[in-house]
């Protein structure tokens, strides 16, 4: 039976400054802005909706694509998650280092999400929620569909979480053959954002 991952108390200032680095983001995002969907990373308000929508078993996982920083993936493990039930898949080796030293237990890929089938051959855990943060929005449709064809082919029941800074969904869910419900509005992070949840239909 799944479980809601509750939204626990914020991590320790240092924690926190650790995980919220202002300067590697910031690097990655002048070296690729496509691979970005903010200059700075998530505030705590959006990170504890994300978590607050993650639901996963004790047996079942959960993939977090374009960790960044690790913000989101600190209020997953804040809200109970365990660090062995947590996949991240970060495309820069950079910020995969910074994952990997950041948050001891969890499990860093260094890879890209579109070919996530591969990536997580001989993972321990079916998968119970996938989050992506990659900004579709900027991306041509046929990427979309591959990055949506990746989540399905990973997680067919479970659909997946993205968060976006658009008035409204960042994707067109009829043409990805998604049916989509915005779960949150952030007007505390900046720019303000929404978190979405896709479903695969058919």
């Amino acid at each position: 039976m799944s479980q809601h991952l509750h939204a626990g108390q914020d991590a320790p200032a240092g924690t926190a400054r650790a995980i919220a680095n202002a300067g590697l983001f910031f690097r990655r995002w002048l070296s690729n802005p496509l691979q970005m969907g903010s200059v700075v990373p998530s505030s705590q308000a959006l990170c504890r909706r994300v978590a607050q929508h993650a639901r996963c078993a004790p047996d079942e996982i959960v993939v977090e694509l374009g960790a960044g920083t690790g913000v989101i993936s600190r209020a997953l493990l804040d809200s109970g998650l365990a660090p062995r039930q947590l996949v991240l898949v970060e495309i820069v080796p950079e910020m995969a280092d910074h994952l990997r030293a950041a948050l001891p237990g969890v499990q860093v890929i260094t890879g890209d999400a579109r070919a996530l089938p591969a990536l997580l051959q001989g993972n321990a855990g079916k998968v119970g929620a996938v989050i992506c943060g990659v900004p579709l929005v900027l991306l041509p449709f046929a990427e979309q569909q591959r990055f949506v064809s990746a989540f399905r082919a990973v997680g067919p029941e479970c659909g997946f979480l993205h968060y976006s800074y658009c008035a409204t969904s960042p994707i067109s869910p009829r043409r990805l053959g998604l049916e989509a419900r915005r779960l949150a509005w952030t007007p505390l992070n900046f720019p303000p954002a929404s978190v979405w949840h896709y479903r695969h239909v058919g």
